[in-house]
Parts: C-alpha cells; structure tokens; sequence
C-alpha cells in the first residue's frame, strides 16, 4: 500500500518501506534497540544524532556542524546553529479514547529516534534521523494511523522552540527555496587573526503547528527537511537532493542502507550479560556516529572531539575541540575495522601541519608541536597555559596512530603524495629540540611537562610523555629506512638515550622523576606504557605498576581510565579482576540511551566518546589480546565465563577482511571474499601462527579456519611477496 507523504509548500510526494520498528514498552529482545516510556530527567542524556558532518541532541534548538567555530584563539569554539526539527509532538487526546502511551526508542541498527504516542483511535509516531549517506541532510517524519473504528479527523500537535538565531552567527533571511525557509551568515571571529570566518548556509521546509489525518483516511505520512552547507549553491544542491529522494521514496532507504554498510563492515556481538551487550553496542553507534560515511571523500573531515558533534559551544564539553582523546582513545577500535576512516583521521593531522610548526616556534622549538586543542588551523587553542605549554605526549599520541596504520594497511601512498612522512620527520625534529641532555646519567630528559595524569605539572621525565617520545623517534627511523630518506643520525641517538624513568628496587615505572610510591593520580597514565604503548616489561613489573596505580587512582576520575587497567589484568590472565574493573565503566553510562558522561556522577562531557573509545578497547583489544605490530596482528583470547560468545566481523589487516568468533576453548576466523572497505592496498596471503605449537595455518578465503584458544599472531604467508608498495 502507497503511503502518502506531504511536504509542506513543496509538493505531495510518495515514500515506500517504512519501517514502524519496535513498538513496545517492554525491554526488548534486540540489543540494538533501546527503548523506554520516560526520557531521561536530565536533558543532557538525551541521545545523539550525528553522521560525521552534522550533529544534534533529539529535541535541542542548537545543532553543530563539522568544522564550523567561532571566536579567536582561547574563546574558539564549535558554533551554536539553530536547528529547525526542535519539535516535540503531542496528540488530541480524548479520554474516550483510553490511556495514551508514549514510547522512544533509539533504533541503532539504522540511527533512528522515534516518539510513538498511541491511543485506541490513533498511533502517532516522530522519526528523527541524521542522514547517514547525505551527511548534509537532518530529516524528520510524523506517520499517524488510524486506529479502531473511529473516522473522525486526528490532529498531531508539533510544538517547536526553534527560532533562526544564534549568539555565534549573524544569520540573514533570504527569498524561500523551493518552498523552503533560507537564512545564511558568518561566524562573527576568526580562530586566529587574519583567517576567514566560516559561512552557513541553511534551508528547511518550514513545520506547521498541527498536522491532521481527515476523515475516513487511514493513515497519512509528512516529511521535513534540514539542508546545509558552507555556501548557497552546496546548501541548494543538497536541498535538492533531499527532495528528490522524497520524491522517489529513497530518502529513509538510503540512510538505511548505509548504516547496514556501517555496521556489515564493523559489528561486535556479544553472548552475554545484557548491560554488557548494549554498552558495547552503544559505543559501536556513537563511535562511528563521529565519523564520515563510508562511501565520502574525508578531505573536510574536523577531527572528533571529546563530546562529538553533538555538543561543543562556549562553556560546553571542551568546546568542540579536538585533543589526544581522539588519536589515543578513539582511533584504534575504528582503525580496526576501517582504513579508509583511520586514514581520514591521519588527514586531519596532516591539513593542521602549518599550525603545529607555528606552535612549535611559539615555544621556541623546531618542527611540529600539535596542539593540545585543536581546531580547524591546527594553532593552539586551549585557553589554559599550563596544558598548551606542557602536554606535549599528544605529539607521540599523533605519531603512534600513524604507526598502527602503516602496520594495519601498509599504505605508504598516505606518507609519500599524502604528506604523512612531513608529519612524522616535523614530531621527530621537534624531540630532538625538547629534550636536555646531562652528562651526569648520559641520558636526555625532557623537563617541565604535565603527563596524561594532569594532577601534576612542571614535572621532569614523565614515564609516559619519554616513551611516546622514544617511540615516535624510532618509527622516524624506520620510516626513514622504508622510503630511503636520510634519517638525522640524532633521532635514533635520542630514542636510545632518552630517560625512562624505572625503579630498580621496588621494580616499578614512577610516573615521573621524583613520584613518591602512593600519591593519588587523577586517570589511566603508566599503566598505559603496557598498553597501547607496548613498552617491553616483565609480568613483575607489569602487574607492580597495575596494582599500585589502581589503588591510587582517583575512582570518580575520567570514564577511560578503568578500561586501560582492564587490559592490563587480562594481558595477566586475571580476568576476573579485569571484568570487575570494566564493569566500573557502567556507572558512567546515563540510560536508557546508552549516553556516557565523562564522570560517574554525570557531570563532565557527554556524550563522551573518550570512554566509549577505552571500553570499545577493552573489549576488541583485551578480550582478544589484539596487538597491532610491525609484521603482524598479534593475539592472545582470553574471555569472561559470563560472555559466551564473542563475535567480531569485519577485522581489517593487510587488504583483507576476517571475522573472528571467540566460542569457549576454541576460535573461529574466516577470511571474507571480495570484501568491501578492507583497505587501500591489494591483500596479502594471511596466515595464522599458534605460539604453544607453531602450527602454520592459511588463511583461505571463504573458508573457516578453526584452532584451540591460545596465543599466535596473523601474518603473512611465508614467501609472499611483502605488501609494501615499493
């Protein structure tokens, strides 16, 4: 049956497939489903719609748009837009009609917020979407069905606070298009004196304040539209589009269909307890929420920051900026699955290179400083000296998510015409002019620093800060070595030399020269020399520097920290107490929608993508002992006797795809055929490697490979040709 869609001033268009979804006040079944009969109290924890371009929180007059700030230097921030679909829906209600029932639900499996209200004589239902494949595109659709015999007219009332301004923008009012309301303007200061202020341009179909299904109709379906864009003629063009996929029933499809692509291509399932089920997938959702559609050229991608698209004004989740938190904690989950979104990351870091030279002068160094919040430039633009000025490690933090790629993809095209080499020899040059040398221990040290522990500052040789350092440096060399580029002889000399502080009595890394063993720590920082870092250590050590720091760690710190110290149980076979401290985690996450706030208490950012990249980690990278490495995927899987089954799908590695299965004693990989999105270099000849047999398995594709749960690592097959494009 034809389902008729009005489009206000603009045409009566036609749609097909409409899925209503779940309809239902009871938890449901799927997963992916969260549902409820109350919103959140605090309006903060209402959930995120983004798709990498746009972002907005359900029923908030302010959206934000990728790469849109305003205010110069400490004051820059993501500007406030007004969105149009601030609409919340209500029915006429007769009493006669029985009780009315409200259910939301996040649909997560296509990215689609619904409000149902239902009576005997009606179902009303709001969708509310993003759009996954046109990232310039918010849409909103109202379904009402006629229920029960009743043939009188229903009115659904749409009560909107939206109004077409903004403390950040000075929008105008231009003629209607195409039936839709027009305003455009600028941001009213630049991120640095000189630079050119942003324009938006945005174009809606305007909404009534009722809607009604007439008499003796059966059903009646009304769509609405949010177009923008930096400049008329993108804005116009995507409104355009909009409509047309309207026209011919494809606007909902497309969405759809592209975030089942998302999710064929990176999809985590778990047999297990329930809240730890949906917390992953929730994390899946937003994570990839924060990222461009696959199918996009990624060339104006912003970088993700702490609380995504959704959040960042003046005041408002670190104000839209970008920090270590995505490199660090985001990257590596989305790297796993996803190349061509890994490298859009890395593009950002390249496109912001002449602001990391500028802060790398403005403190009298040589080569590049990255800054420790950034923006569209790459110039600092935190507003606090202190951490501009000392947390330097996010340059290491830059260096390492390079690194993974290049052994993830072997894709050298990114470091030769991509500009990455000028990224990794700029951090290199810059070590070598932080550091001190002292002829007393014959070592460098870098002096003055604040580590990822910020509770501490101006201190000398932070364990972390020397090591994301030394490693940098020495993926410069080999870097160096690979596209044959005379590497300073001083870049190894300092990576051999540079101070990692250790000691040698109590057989732990202080995290600093001069930490005293049982002072109190803010978050995750030395026990991350295990991992992601991989610094080589005993298991004595290993389990030394877990145990102390988790006594001391501050327990209502940032949401991150207590997936770092789980990985560290596992790597030490303690899954019990790895899964008790993972579970600290759930305290972070607000329902029903799976939003997480920076601190257990819900104060701090949300939606904080910092956390859910920590615990995604936790669960890709310590369930299944994951460890990307120079010639191969390492692992080791380990997991809780709660969970069951661990499924992963879509593992990206060499130009291949895998699906993993983790099923009691055994493991399960199967080498998928044709796949899409495997990465940007022809496939390599995999195989698996046991470590307790040193059995060599192919892999083949199409075909499952089976083995015993232990330790090996994926490679490739002996005497194939190596996958380096030289």
């Amino acid at each position: 049956m034809r389902l008729i869609y009005h489009v206000m001033l603009v045409a009566v268009l036609c749609v097909r497939g409409f899925p209503l979804g779940t309809m239902t006040n009871e938890t449901p079944a799927d997963p992916y489903i969260f549902t409820t009969d109350l919103l959140p109290s605090d309006p903060r924890f209402m959930p995120p719609l983004a798709n990498g371009l746009v972002g907005w929180q359900v029923y908030s007059d302010i959206m934000h748009m990728g790469g849109v700030y305003n205010g110069e230097g400490g004051d820059c921030h993501r500007a406030n837009l007004p969105c149009p679909l601030a609409v919340r829906m209500e029915i006429e209600h007769d009493e006669m009609a029985g009780h009315l029932q409200h259910s939301y639900t996040l649909d997560t499996h296509i990215g689609i917020f619904s409000h149902t209200l239902r009576t005997a004589n009606v179902m009303a239902s709001q969708f509310l979407y993003a759009h996954r494949h046109h990232a310039n595109l918010l849409v909103m659709e109202v379904l009402l069905v006629r229920q029960g015999t009743s043939q009188e007219p229903i009115v659904a009332k749409l009560n909107s606070t939206f109004s077409p301004q903004s403390d950040d923008i000075v929008f105008h009012s231009e003629a209607c298009y195409r039936g839709g309301s027009y305003i455009q303007g600028q941001t009213t200061k630049p991120e640095f004196p000189g630079e050119a202020c942003p324009s938006v341009h945005i174009i809606w179909t305007p909404i009534p304040t009722s809607l009604s299904l007439l008499a003796h109709q059966a059903q009646s379906r009304w769509g609405f539209l949010v177009a923008m864009a930096g400049d008329k003629e993108s804005a116009q063009a995507h409104y355009d589009t909009g409509l047309e996929l309207m026209a011919d029933g494809n606007l909902r499809p497309t969405h759809i269909r592209a975030w089942e692509e998302m999710w064929a291509g990176s999809k985590l399932d778990l047999t297990g307890p329930e809240q730890l089920s949906q917390a992953v997938i929730g994390c899946m959702f937003y994570l990839l929420s924060a990222f461009p559609s696959l199918h996009e050229a990624a060339d104006h991608f912003g970088g993700v920051s702490p609380g995504g698209l959704s959040n960042g004004g003046p005041e408002q989740d670190y104000r839209g900026h970008v920090f270590w938190d995505q490199d660090t904690w985001m990257y590596p989950s989305i790297a796993l699955f996803y190349p061509h979104l890994a490298r859009a990351v890395l593009e950002y870091r390249v496109r912001t290179m002449d602001g990391a030279k500028h802060n790398a002068e403005q403190q009298g160094y040589k080569g590049l400083k990255f800054p420790w919040e950034s923006a569209v430039s790459g110039r600092e633009v935190c507003p606090e000296d202190v951490y501009r000025e000392q947390e330097i490690h996010i340059n290491g933090d830059v260096i390492l998510a390079f690194q993974q790629y290049l052994y993830l993809t072997r894709d050298l095209s990114l470091f030769m015409e991509g500009r990455g080499s000028e990224v990794i020899w700029g951090v290199a040059e810059y070590w070598v002019s932080r550091v001190t040398w002292r002829a007393e221990d014959q070592s460098y040290h870098i002096l003055g620093v604040m580590p990822p522990d910020e509770y501490y500052y101006n201190v000398n040789d932070s364990v972390y800060t020397n090591t994301v350092a030394k490693m940098s440096l020495q993926f410069a060399v080999e870097l160096a070595a690979l596209l044959r580029y005379p590497a300073p002889a001083e870049w190894q000399t300092v990576a051999d030399k540079i101070k990692i502080v250790f000691d040698q009595e109590l057989k732990y890394h202080p995290e600093y020269d001069g930490y005293k063993k049982g002072q109190f720590v803010k978050q995750a920082d030395t026990v991350m020399l295990g991992y992601p870092l991989g610094l080589p250590m005993t298991p004595e050590v290993r389990r030394n520097d877990l145990e102390l720091y988790e006594s001391v760690t501050n327990p209502a710190g940032p949401a991150m920290t207590w997936s770092m110290f789980a990985v560290g149980w596992l790597e030490l076979s303690e899954v019990e107490r790895a899964q008790g401290l993972l579970k600290k985690c759930f305290k972070n996450i607000q329902g029903p929608f799976q939003v997480w706030s920076e601190s257990s208490d819900g104060s701090g950012a949300v939606n904080f993508l910092t956390g859910m990249g920590g615990f995604l980690q936790a669960v890709l990278f310590g369930y299944t002992g994951f460890r990307v490495q120079k010639d191969c995927l390492a692992f080791a899987p380990l997991v809780p006797d709660e969970i069951s089954q661990l499924c992963i799908r879509g593992v990206s590695y060499l130009g291949n795809k895998m699906d993993w299965l983790v099923r009691g004693q055994e493991v399960h990989i199967i080498l998928l055929e044709g796949a899409k999105h495997a990465g940007p270099t022809k496939p390599c000849a995999l195989q698996v490697v046991l470590k307790n047999s040193g059995t060599k398995m192919p892999l083949i594709p199409g075909k499952p490979t089976t083995f015993s749960r232990q330790p090996g690592l994926v490679c490739k097959v002996d005497g194939a040709s190596l996958c380096w494009p030289l």
